[in-house]
């Protein structure tokens, strides 16, 4: 997800805040992408609406562990993670149009059951349809940074955001986010560092996890010579 934050007034209560968690862009939709959204979206997508969602009625597993993917872009991390963890069920959440009808299509394509996606807002998904404590996890993969310190209410890692991040953590849950920028990675160890419910699993950025996949354009990034971070923190 190519993700901003904005708060309007930081002195009121986080329910009072109008919070955007990401940018909206236009896209072209393949034609694989729109005969997905026709046809894959029944039965894997959920509309957005004020209700709270249950997640083992959901899924139709009760002691499956859930996990929210935060921003999947086109998809192909998510459908590689929700492979490898097959035992796990995965929440995921975009607001771009060719992503959603992309992972859709490889849902299909690979005959995935254990994803699920909701095309909103995810600030307004967590505030009004996700219960506290219900998630083991939460992914953050390369969200968009603004590398600016001043544009820091932009950014979607931001304090009052891990706070409600927190509450639907389950107590030992991880939040884990990866970025290919460093001056963001920054940011996001120093925020996360600050927040009392979690506790870093590393002395400072982690080793990647090995359910994350190497994307493409990492791979060509490595060769190239840059990095990529991973932070990994646990709900204490």
């Amino acid at each position: 997800m190519r993700a901003m934050n904005e708060i309007e007034n930081p002195e009121h209560d986080l329910k009072h805040r109008r919070i955007r968690s990401f940018v909206l862009r236009q896209g072209r939709l393949t034609k694989g992408q729109e005969r997905a959204l026709a046809t894959v979206w029944p039965q894997f997508g959920i509309d957005y609406a004020e209700n709270q969602l249950d997640l083992n009625q959901i899924f139709g597993r009760i002691n499956s562990k859930k996990i929210l993917e935060i921003g999947f872009g086109m998809g192909e991390s998510t459908a590689k993670i929700a492979q490898t963890l097959a035992d796990c069920d995965f929440l995921a959440v975009e607001v771009h149009t060719p992503g959603v009808g992309s992972l859709l299509k490889l849902i299909d394509e690979v005959n995935l059951s254990n994803i699920r996606i909701i095309q909103h807002d995810v600030v307004d998904v967590l505030r009004n349809i996700i219960a506290d404590n219900s998630l083991d996890a939460v992914h953050i993969f390369f969200p968009d940074p603004w590398h600016k310190k001043r544009h820091h209410k932009r950014r979607l890692i931001q304090a009052e955001f891990v706070r409600l991040l927190c509450t639907k953590l389950k107590t030992g849950g991880y939040l884990h986010v990866a970025t290919d920028w460093q001056e963001y990675a920054e940011w996001v160890l120093e925020v996360l560092n600050t927040e009392s419910q979690l506790q870093n699993t590393a002395q400072d950025y982690a080793e990647k996890p090995s359910y994350r996949p190497l994307t493409k354009f990492e791979n060509r990034g490595i060769k190239l010579g840059h990095g990529v971070w991973d932070l990994v923190f646990r709900r204490k």
